[in-house]
């Protein structure tokens, strides 16, 4: 906890920012998709297991739920680097709290556009290996998030913080209706 503070204390170079982003989109938009799709699709084949591939609907169904995914990942990413002062990366960390949209819809919204955005990725190569794999990620980095960013993020920015938590969903966005 105390190495966060320190991190968020810190200068951070726009280079450094830049790199750093660049280097997690790589992560996070190419490589894990990869392995994802790469160790599914073999899992699947020594498995045994059925496909649900549909041909181009399967592919369209993907790419508007990854694209869908990606958007919000990026709003989210872009709020944080302008509103927060920082990157969404713990090494590089916002200083500003961002209770902007689309942070004001849910906690997470990052997290949710990279799960849907790999949820498109199942349907896409239409693999029950592959949805899997991302169900188990999603609940690690969930659970990340719940028992390590969110001490963090009370330690950082203290009551405003949990205002926010205490009136915005963690994962899922509220509905509201219209009155």
């Amino acid at each position: 906890m105390k190495r966060f503070q320190e991190l968020a204390q810190q200068e951070h170079s726009p280079g450094k920012q830049v790199l750093t982003l660049a280097l997690a989109g790589l992560l996070i938009v190419g490589f894990i998709p990869f392995l994802v799709a790469k160790a599914s699709l073999a899992l699947d084949q020594r498995l045994g297991l059925p496909n649900f591939y549909a041909g181009p609907v399967n592919i369209l169904a993907g790419l508007l739920l990854a694209a869908v995914g990606l958007g919000l990942g990026l709003w989210s990413v872009l709020a944080e680097i302008t509103i927060g002062e920082g990157t969404p990366v713990p090494l590089v960390p916002t200083k500003r709290l961002v209770v902007q949209p689309p942070f004001t819809y849910c906690r997470n919204p990052m997290t949710l556009g990279t799960i849907i955005a790999y949820l498109g990725l199942c349907v896409g190569i239409g693999s029950f290996s592959a949805l899997g794999i991302v169900l188990i990620l999603a609940s690690l980095l969930l659970l990340y998030i719940k028992r390590i960013e969110e001490k963090e993020l009370v330690v950082r920015f203290g009551d405003s913080y949990l205002e926010y938590k205490r009136t915005t969903p963690f994962i899922l966005p509220r509905i509201h209706r219209a009155k």
